[in-house]
């Protein structure tokens, strides 16, 4: 709530005194502005400085201004801002609470004019607001920072409002370094402590904790370690322990571990807090774990709520209200296979942008605030290197002041950033890429020419060309998709007319329909992104590449590497269409071609949903939807499998819906009375192994059994007498009681067929 303009004049007597009784300008121009700060918040003032400089904003001899910091305690972690005169007053309450004040003049400043019309008084509305810097190898960037680099990130935390800066332990599930590090890990993590505390930022570690604690070897052992590097630290206000992901220790042994840790912590940093996650545990793990909290162990300051989490926030409100508070890790970074999922993410996207792309989301991610936190004290957001930038920047925003603006957060990561205020518009414009069938969306192409539109100044640093590859990769997936769609299209029409043509001329059309060579503009967008990945790579050592760049792996950002991936079935059709024609006689080379063109078996009949597809769902239930439901607890999600159409995988096999832990995947479908059905569905997903049964009509059709292979194909008889009224509801039933991230009931197409002589459903189908 701002303070009365009586209070803030109070807390700026001693500036607006010296100041003198002239009057305010509307847009105070800061060119030539002098910058003068008591000592507590110099390391602020002086960063303001510095950015200034960086836009050819210097001191004049004359100071047509002055920017007078003056420290306030009464102000907590907020700021003030008067002018009066020559004078603009910047009362703080805080060391640190000037580089928010810095933050608010750099995001406020056009040109040289400064946007301020009055007086301003702003405060965060939440204690903890934070980013975690994961200097490892997996991380798609940080892993490859020099000490300078890492300082300048800690500043811009500082800039957009964060109070904390979490650094990975170096013990993570990672290789013991990154081949891309200029300097050892600890090194680094200690070089940007060191440059944290400085801004006056708190320091935070995450630490996960690795060894059989159950053994008294390796308790001693992660005691030695854990308070060797707790003393070189300069500085070291929380440390976070998940309780997984990664980790495997049960409740009780992790707890007793956690309390024998208390004690090297807290003789080096005695006020220090320490928080554990409930990540990674089944069901039984995680009652063990709220029966520990509920003990209110003397060190435990919090626990946080992050990925892999069983039980939702609102359980541990319920859970932990007057027992411990609760601290957020959201996962910021992952567009699939995560925490906020894009529940109905074309695979077209999925496939080549990957699971860390850039990914700014304005709408899914306010959702997702608004639904998690409520309740809770603050976040630390899980990042994996600079993919997620906008992302960090709307919940530091938003944490500082919960009704801001999506224009409002983007207008000023402009002014600080990039020096074109038409950036604002381009967070918003390149989530809109990715609703629906990229080959049908307008938006795509909009949003690349605002993109190709942006001037950015001399000073912007490498985050316009962030923004620029994910508008050109957009673009490129969306000429490609309606290639390979149309490419599909024509080999399988070919395929339908085997029967007029005859097999060897309908064969030979297919492969033309599919051997169709990139365009040249195709090629060209191609050439855009490789040029845009190579200038990210200069200067935010953005590691897009595995072998360009030296990505750990794919999942982890590289998604150069499959921009011109397959989209067609042709790495699947070939080889069928090869069989096929081997068959004995034409009349069976052409009933095997136009069973190849009819994958949804249209000619028995089949009711068939292509369950990864969006659009292509005609009796998948979708739940609640994204914005209602973030983590898509009670929605459906499509996903995509770990491989490519180049693995031989159709599309339709590659690419599935799935449900989490006890939501069970539903489908429901109206049916003509007196019809004996059967149904048949492609089991396939990620590469891992879970119990699922399946359910008609609330009864037990398919006893829960492990999927046999991926993919798998299944076929199981419908009693006549669960459809006798014409309804059908299917339900995919998962391991009850699951940890982890709970994924597991993926299915990737089903077919509801009528029973027949040629359709007996015997339980002998092998796919189609």
């Amino acid at each position: 709530m701002p303070l009365p303009a009586r209070v803030v004049r109070a807390l700026l007597a001693p500036a607006l005194a010296l100041a003198g009784p002239a009057a305010a300008l509307a847009a105070p121009d800061l060119a030539g502005a002098c910058i003068q700060a008591d000592a507590p918040a110099r390391a602020g003032a002086d960063l303001l400085a510095r950015r200034l400089h960086e836009r050819g904003i210097d001191p004049a001899p004359a100071c047509p201004l002055t920017l007078q910091f003056i420290t306030r305690p009464a102000l907590g972690e907020g700021f003030v801002l008067e002018q009066h005169g020559r004078t603009i007053a910047i009362g703080v309450g805080q060391p640190r609470s000037a580089a928010y004040a810095a933050g608010w003049v750099l995001g406020h400043l056009h040109g040289t004019r400064l946007a301020l019309a009055g007086p301003v008084h702003s405060a965060p509305a939440m204690a903890v607001r934070g980013d975690q810097i994961g200097i490892r190898a997996k991380n798609n960037s940080f892993d490859a920072w020099t000490p300078a680099m890492l300082a300048r990130q800690v500043e811009d935390l500082a800039l957009m409002g964060a109070n904390r800066v979490q650094l990975v332990a170096p013990v993570s599930d990672d290789a013991a370094a990154s081949p891309l590090a200029p300097v050892p890990a600890r090194t680094a993590i200690l070089a940007t402590a060191r440059a944290a505390h400085a801004l006056g930022l708190q320091v935070a570690l995450y630490y996960p904790l690795l060894r059989d604690y159950t053994r008294p070897g390796d308790v001693t052992a992660e005691q030695a370690d854990f308070a060797a590097l707790v003393a070189d630290f300069p500085a070291l206000d929380a440390v976070y322990f998940p309780g997984g992901d990664p980790g495997h220790t049960a409740p009780a042994p992790l707890f007793a571990v956690l309390g024998q840790l208390a004690a090297p912590l807290h003789a080096r940093f005695p006020a220090a807090e320490m928080l554990v996650s409930s990540q990674g545990f089944d069901a039984a793990g995680f009652d063990a774990f709220v029966a520990q909290v509920r003990q209110r162990p003397p060190w435990l300051s919090a626990v946080f709520v992050g990925p892999q989490t069983r039980s939702p926030i609102a359980a541990h409100r319920a859970l932990f209200a007057g027992v411990m508070p609760l601290e957020l890790y959201p996962d910021t970074a992952h567009a699939m296979h995560a925490q906020l999922p894009l529940q109905r993410w074309h695979p077209a996207f999925a496939l080549t942008e990957g699971r860390e792309p850039v990914n700014p989301r304005p709408r899914a991610m306010a959702a997702a605030f608004a639904d998690q936190a409520p309740g809770t004290r603050g976040f630390i957001a899980y990042s994996e290197g600079v993919n997620d930038d906008w992302n960090l920047a709307q919940w530091l925003a938003l944490a500082w002041n919960p009704h801001a603006s999506t224009r409002a957060i983007a207008l000023a990561h402009a002014r600080r950033f990039i020096g074109d205020d038409r950036f604002a518009t381009l967070p918003q414009a390149l989530e809109r890429n990715w609703r629906g069938d990229p080959a049908r969306n307008p938006s795509i192409g909009m949003t690349l020419a605002a993109a190709r539109a942006l001037r950015p100044a001399a000073w912007a640093d490498w985050r316009i060309d962030l923004y620029r590859y994910r508008a050109v990769y957009d673009a490129l997936v969306a000429r490609r998709w309606a290639a390979a769609q149309a490419a599909d299209r024509a080999a399988r029409a070919a395929l339908a007319q085997a029967a007029i043509t005859g097999s060897a001329q309908a064969v030979a059309r297919a492969r033309a329909a599919l051997d169709r060579p990139e365009p040249r503009a195709t090629l060209a967008l191609y050439h855009q992104l490789e040029a845009l990945a190579a200038r990210l790579w200069d200067k935010a050592r953005m590691q897009l590449s595995v072998p360009r760049y030296g990505a750990s792996n794919w999942e982890r950002g590289a998604n150069l590497d499959r921009a011109m991936a397959d989209l067609t079935d042709r790495a699947a059709l070939l080889p069928r269409l090869a069989s096929a024609l081997a068959a004995p006689g034409e009349a069976a080379r052409q009933a095997a071609l136009i069973a190849l063109a009819d994958r949804a078996d249209r000619r028995h009949g089949a009711l068939y949903d292509d369950l990864g597809m969006p659009g292509a769902q005609p009796h998948l239930l979708r739940g609640w939807g994204e914005l209602a439901d973030p983590q898509g607890r009670h929605s459906s999600i499509v996903g995509v499998a770990d491989h490519l159409p180049a693995d031989g995988w159709p599309l339709a096999t590659l690419t599935y819906a799935e449900t989490l832990y006890e939501n069970p995947l539903r489908l429901a479908y109206r049916l003509p009375r007196g019809r004996a059905w059967c149904l048949r569905l492609t089991w396939a997903g990620e590469d891992y192994w879970r119990t699922m049964a399946v359910y008609a009509n609330g009864q037990m059709i398919l006893p829960p059994r492990q999927r046999p292979s991926n993919p798998a194909f299944v076929e199981v008889a419908i009693p006549a007498a669960l459809t006798r009224q014409g309804r059908l509801a299917l339900a995919f039933a998962g391991q009850a009681g699951a940890g982890g991230g709970g994924r597991g009931q993926q299915v990737a197409e089903t077919w509801l067929i009528p029973r027949s002589a040629q359709i007996r459903c015997d339980g002998q189908w092998t796919g189609p």
